[in-house]
């Protein structure tokens, strides 16, 4: 199976945002969040690429991760980070989530 890029690149801008959010505001539960939310996308980006009916992962992070950053960007409004972060998760959450009614493999 080829790698699946997209779920790679959803990971690596969370940690990245993480990162961004320690290196701005000093922030350590952000980068300890979007290190460990990153972590646990890209290997669940790597159980994807093995096997695509191994979404079970990247589901669960992409899921909660659209739950607290959507609550975020309710409250504040912002679009960055919080917004852009939660639009990306849902994309993913439905992205999985038909794999998970359908058996689709997109």
């Amino acid at each position: 199976m080829p790698a699946d890029i997209a779920a790679y690149c959803y990971a690596a801008l969370v940690a990245a945002g993480g990162i961004m959010g320690f290196s701005k505001a000093g922030s350590v539960p952000s980068l300890v969040a979007g290190l460990g939310f990153g972590a646990a996308l890209a290997v669940g980006a790597q159980q994807v690429s093995a096997d695509p009916a191994n979404y079970h992962l990247s589901l669960l992070a992409s899921s909660v991760l659209l739950a607290v950053m959507g609550a975020r960007f309710r409250r504040s409004g912002k679009m960055m980070p919080a917004g852009l972060v939660a639009a990306i998760s849902l994309v993913f959450v439905v992205r999985y989530g038909s794999r998970a009614l359908t058996g689709s493999q997109w």
